[in-house]
């Protein structure tokens, strides 16, 4: 380090610097972290470079010692590269946390659903009545993973506060572990907003958003009454282009599918309609498979 050393010292008296700047560069250049990045990489750094490397010695002493926008975010560190050094900067704990959290939040999207959804884990889904839910869950997730060509989902069955819900959460958790993107949503809730955007011509948008999904989990299938055409023109559309395409998607529902093919097939007026109400639920048989989720109702448990 003494050839790197003389010529910072040279650096650090020549005519050309201010005073000021002098002082603020010595009191860098004495940093301890800048030390010991010297002594190490004394060998690979060219002293004929120092009037560069100066300014970036100093760069690093000065985001690392004063808050800026910047530093509360990043980190500064020090590397040479090409002889020359320079400066880098890392991502902090706190920076790399809110990073993550949006891949997360990217990658398990949630809509119209309760954020604690977001918590639910397999190794928590136990008790009477599901266990045949998530052994074949498991064997979902396994069989994905392995791209053992199409996997179809879950069309899970149940009373209210079985589960049925936590464990889609459980499940698109699992998957994201493995960068797999999900998206669940309460489809009563969908439906609604997908009948204030005819309006605003957004129907297709927002149909299209949803259609494509990696994963895609729809909740509380049959909850309510469902016109026409939510069922044909948004419903419909959904499932014949993840049919076409192979897109495994899930259900939760307190119908069986025997009893959600007699609910679509009373629309909204209160008309027959089974044909038409086959038609669905010929996609919903192929895309999912049916599993009855039984037990308490364990939605007030504390």
């Amino acid at each position: 380090m003494e050839n790197l050393g003389n010529t910072l010292a040279e650096y650090l008296n020549s005519k050309n610097l201010t005073e000021d700047y002098r002082r603020l560069l010595n009191s860098a250049v004495k940093d301890p972290d800048v030390q010991k990045f010297l002594k190490e990489n004394s060998d690979s750094i060219d002293p004929q470079a120092i009037s560069t490397s100066a300014a970036s010695i100093y760069e690093f002493y000065n985001n690392k010692t004063h808050a800026s926008e910047l530093s509360k975010g990043y980190y500064p560190k020090l590397i040479v590269n090409n002889h020359n050094i320079e400066v880098v900067y890392y991502p902090n704990e706190r920076t790399k946390n809110r990073e993550k959290r949006a891949q997360y939040e990217t990658g398990f999207v949630l809509k119209d659903m309760p954020s604690d959804i977001r918590k639910a884990k397999l190794d928590d889904y136990s008790g009477e009545g599901r266990q045949d839910a998530l052994a074949e869950s498991l064997d979902f997730i396994d069989n994905y993973l392995s791209n053992n060509g199409f996997v179809p989902g879950l069309y899970l069955a149940g009373d209210f506060g079985v589960g049925k819900t936590y464990l889609l959460g459980a499940i698109a958790n699992e998957l994201f572990k493995n960068d797999i993107h999900t998206t669940l949503m309460h489809f009563p809730t969908f439906a609604v907003e997908i009948k204030s955007s005819i309006g605003s011509n957004s129907v297709l948008s927002e149909v299209n958003k949803i259609k494509g999904t990696e994963v895609l989990m729809l909740d509380d299938i049959g909850a309510d009454s469902m016109s026409s055409w939510i069922r044909d023109e948004v419903l419909g559309v959904i499932l014949q282009y993840r049919m076409q395409e192979n897109l495994p998607t899930f259900f939760s529902s307190n119908f069986s599918m025997k009893e959600l093919e007699k609910h679509l097939a009373v629309n909204q007026r209160g008309e027959e309609e089974p044909v038409k109400a086959k038609r669905i639920m010929e996609r919903i048989k192929y895309l999912s498979r049916e599993v009855i989720v039984s037990g308490p109702n364990r939605r007030f448990e504390k």
